[in-house]
C-alpha cells in the first residue's frame, strides 16, 4: 500500500471516528429512541402542540362508504362477496335491509365486522347497503 493510500485510510477512519462521536452523542440517541406517538384519552390534560381532533363535515353517502371501505371486496367478488350490479344481491335483499345491515355490523363469513369501516355509524352502513343493491 503506497504512503497516499495510507494516508486516505487514516483520514477516512478519523472522519469516520468523528461522525460516528455525533452520532452517539446523548441528544442524537434520545431523538432515536424517543416514542414517534403519544396516545391521549379522553379528559388527559392533551399539550397544545397536540393535533385536534378532526371534525365530521357529517354523514357520508353510501356510495362514499361503498367507494371508501366496501368496493375492494364488492366489487371484485373477493372472499365470496357479492359483487355490486349483479344477481349475486337478489337472494339478500329478499331478507331485507335491516337484516343485511345486522350482518354488517357483526360481520358475516370472510367480512368483518362493519365491513373493516369502525367509524361508520349504523345509519351510514344502511345507505352503503342501499346502495349496493340497487
Amino acid at each position: 500500500m503506497s504512503k497516499h493510500h495510507l494516508i486516505a485510510a487514516a483520514v477516512l477512519l478519523l472522519g469516520a471516528g468523528a461522525v460516528q462521536a455525533k452520532h452517539l452523542s446523548e441528544k442524537n440517541v434520545a431523538e432515536r429512541i424517543a416514542p414517534t406517538a403519544q396516545v391521549y384519552v379522553e379528559g388527559d390534560n392533551v399539550p397544545s402542540a397536540a393535533p385536534a381532533a378532526a371534525k365530521s363535515s357529517g354523514p357520508r353517502t353510501g356510495e362514499q362508504i361503498v367507494a371508501a371501505n366496501c368496493g375492494a371486496c364488492h366489487l371484485t367478488g373477493a372472499a365470496g362477496a357479492p359483487k355490486i350490479g349483479t344477481a349475486d344481491w337478489a337472494p339478500r335483499k329478499a331478507k331485507g335491509v335491516d337484516a343485511l345491515l345486522a350482518s354488517a355490523i357483526k360481520g358475516l363469513n370472510a367480512m368483518p365486522p362493519k365491513g373493516m369501516c369502525m367509524d361508520c355509524s349504523d345509519d351510514e352502513l344502511r345507505a352503503a347497503i342501499e346502495h349496493m343493491i340497487k
